[in-house]
């Protein structure tokens, strides 16, 4: 299954990994401590009506990094690159809500890190088609 594992797969593999995992926060760990991660500011993050958001978000999420994991299995490695340059999307969504709704800081981590992400998937650094 590993087999055509090269050190360049590392980042979306983690991420995969992450978000596979994260996604479950919410049930594991409550809803209000997931949005704490996720960002939120403490406000929202204590809001009752919020929990059952950020509960679906997480479904999905774990949605996606099992995807991203099936899809590397499966030796599709040019996909796994067009996934992950969607996370660009969620880099600008995040970043925005974040600036408004978000701890200091986290908005500017977060488009950080997702823009690494997507500018990976773009470059096809996973498939190695370029690079």
């Amino acid at each position: 299954m590993l087999d055509h594992f090269e050190l360049r797969h590392t980042p979306p593999l983690i991420l995969a990994s992450i978000w596979t995992i994260g996604g479950l926060m919410s049930l594991t760990h409550g809803p209000e401590a997931a949005m704490l991660a996720f960002g939120l500011n403490p406000r929202i993050a204590s809001s009752k009506d919020a929990a059952p958001v950020i509960k679906c978000e997480g479904s999905r999420i774990t949605t996606i990094g099992l995807a991203m994991w099936g899809i590397y299995l499966g030796g599709h490695l040019e996909a796994l690159d067009i996934l992950i340059s969607c996370i660009g999307w969620m880099a600008v969504v995040d970043g925005v809500v974040l600036s408004k709704d978000g701890v200091p800081g986290k908005a500017r981590q977060r488009l950080l890190y997702q823009s690494v992400i997507a500018i990976w998937g773009l470059l096809r650094m996973t498939s190695g088609k370029y690079f």
